[in-house]
């Protein structure tokens, strides 16, 4: 029992010193400390969390998740276990999936899944060029895959390369012609790009698989605002606003493909 004791404030020393070091920015050093903490006490949950954040800091994230959980694993009912965990994966949960998709990538190159992963990782961290570079990776490895293909064109849509994004938008509806979401987007594309008469096709394709949508209705509106069709976009607009009137209200404050309408008394009164 003393023996144990003995280890146990050994382990307490090594630990306080991991901190010391790993305060310092001696990262490598503190590592070595807790490791020897753990091996004296192997119940020291103090001594994984903290090895966890070190761990983290080097950006060793699957190393630093293993030991967080082996924290929570020795102490189930501690809340800074939990709280430190969420606190990782909230800060790092994209950086730790890219690197996995990456070592995926690095043992399997054509593994098109994961650089379709690999490109969604990218987007959500801003790295939209890379995003793009990795989808259009996925897309050569399966080419009938409809699904990186609309996932490239949203990326386009969002920094506005309309035309790019119909070039996909296309294939996604050849590939996968029951997708709502593919005519939805290409006819909102059309309409950017003045294709007016390709969006009113693409809509009308939308229209037969999900006629109730509000996003189509209230695109719809907007498309005949565009065509200057008062009529038909007034239409649509309180079609889209019995729906959901908060909702497309708000959108119309700072949506300006209705401006032609504005001064409209039809349109006025819609607002």
């Amino acid at each position: 029992m003393a023996h144990e004791k003995d280890q146990s404030a050994q382990s307490d020393e090594h630990n306080a010193r991991g901190i010391e070091l790993a305060d310092r920015g001696w990262l490598d050093e503190a590592i070595k400390e807790f490791k020897r903490a753990i091996e004296l006490d192997p119940s020291s949950a103090h001594a994984h969390d903290n090895l966890a954040t070190v761990y983290k800091e080097k950006k060793l994230f699957r190393q630093a998740l293993e030991e967080y959980l082996k924290a929570i694993a020795l102490e189930p009912d501690s809340a800074t276990a939990h709280y430190n965990l969420g606190c990782f994966l909230s800060a790092h949960g994209n950086e730790f999936a890219i690197a996995q998709y990456k070592e995926a990538i690095e043992l399997e190159p054509d593994y098109p899944d994961a650089h379709l992963n690999l490109g969604l990782s990218y987007a959500d961290d801003g790295r939209m060029d890379e995003a793009i570079n990795e989808l259009r990776t996925a897309i050569e490895l399966d080419p009938r895959d409809a699904f990186p293909r609309h996932e490239l064109a949203s990326l386009m849509m969002d920094e506005g390369d309309f035309r790019g994004a119909i070039s996909q938008l296309k294939d996604v509806v050849r590939l996968n012609p029951g997708g709502f979401d593919g005519w939805l987007d290409l006819g909102i594309c059309y309409a950017q790009k003045g294709f007016y008469a390709e969006a009113e096709k693409a809509y009308a394709k939308a229209k037969e698989l999900n006629a109730d949508d509000l996003l189509l209705t209230y695109n719809q509106a907007a498309l005949y605002a565009l065509w200057n069709r008062p009529k038909d976009a007034i239409e649509h607009l309180k079609a889209s606003i019995a729906k959901d009137g908060q909702r497309v209200r708000s959108w119309l404050r700072t949506d300006p493909m209705f401006d032609g309408l504005k001064g409209d008394p039809d349109f006025e009164s819609v607002l």
